[in-house]
Order: structure tokens, then sequence, then C-alpha cells
């Protein structure tokens, strides 16, 4: 809830000075770094046994990392627009990825919640390939890490903290080829 808030604190500060507030920046970034960090132990990518540590700061230590530059200016038009009109391709792609929430009761009064797209079904695949042969194969975790990628450019994107359109395209293996683009100049 505190990210959602402060996203729309940064959207009206960036209406009006065209930048993002620095220390509400960094506790969303840090906010998604802990979000992957979760998700990569778990349910996103199930790629490692270490636990992940309870901080929002980078832990160079840890097998998943997260960093989105600090944009020192943000076009002020564009926030108005980026995060529903311009994200909605992404968000259809997000969806497919991510899979439509579910919740159900038993008769007992228990309920149910989950959540399986694409990637939730390769990562259960991968479950299951670690149980029976003990691997991971190279490839599966490759595209697992790539969808990934993806859906978290899409939502920094969406969350106001960069102007750099998301690109349509997979990155799959232990580099992330979009750092390499860099910035996109502020209007």
């Amino acid at each position: 809830m505190v990210f959602v808030l402060l996203t729309m604190v940064a959207f009206v500060a960036i209406l009006v000075t065209g930048r993002y507030p620095r220390g509400i920046f960094d506790l969303n970034v840090g906010v998604l770094r802990w979000a992957w960090r979760v998700g990569y132990y778990a349910y996103s990518a199930l790629a490692t046994d270490e636990y992940p540590p309870f901080t929002l700061a980078e832990q160079p230590s840890y097998p998943a990392s997260l960093t989105v530059e600090y944009p020192e200016r943000l076009s002020r038009g564009l926030v108005l627009v980026k995060w529903w009109l311009l994200a909605i391709p992404h968000y259809i792609v997000v969806g497919l990825l991510t899979g439509p929430q579910f919740s159900y009761e038993t008769a007992q009064g228990t309920r149910y919640q989950g959540q399986i797209g694409l990637i939730g079904i390769l990562v259960l695949v991968a479950a299951v390939l670690l149980a029976v042969r003990g691997t991971y194969p190279r490839n599966l975790y490759d595209l697992v890490l790539g969808l990934n990628r993806w859906v978290f450019r899409v939502a920094a994107y969406a969350c106001l903290m960069t102007d750099v359109y998301p690109p349509f395209r997979l990155d799959q293996g232990p580099e992330d080829r979009v750092a390499a683009v860099g910035p996109a100049p502020a209007s």
C-alpha cells in the first residue's frame, strides 16, 4: 500500500517539478528490489535456496539484484499518459506472463487465492525438473529470468520511475541488455 501511495505522491511531484522525489524513489526501488528477491527465491523463478534478506537495500552477495537508475529529470507531460495509455500493450503482455488472479472458498470456509500465468507454469515445470533430475535447465532458467525482466521493466515504467519505454524484447541470460541503452532524454 505504501508503494502505491508514494507512487501517487511522486506523480504529483513529477507533474509539478519534473522530478521524482529522491527519498520516495529509493524506497519504491527498494520495494521492487525486495519483491524480486522474494520472487527469485520462490514463485517467480525458484532459482535459489538462499533465503532473501529482509532489506530494501542492494545486497551484492545475494544472487538476485534489481537496479533502477535515478532519473534527474522526467517528462512532466508524459507522466499523465505513460502509466495507463502508453503501458496498455505491456499490461496485456504482463497479464499473460503473470496470469489472472483467482480465489475460491471451500465448504469449510477456507479461502484460497492464487495466480498462474506463463511464468508460473514455467516455474512449476522447473520445480518438477528440480525434484526429478536435481537440475534447473539453463534454457528454462534464462527464459524465466527474461520474462521476469519484462515484468519489472514495465513495473518501473508504469510506476513513473523512468521515461524509457520498455522494449518488446525478451532479454535472456545473465545480462539485461536494456541497461546498455541508457536513459531517454527528458522533455
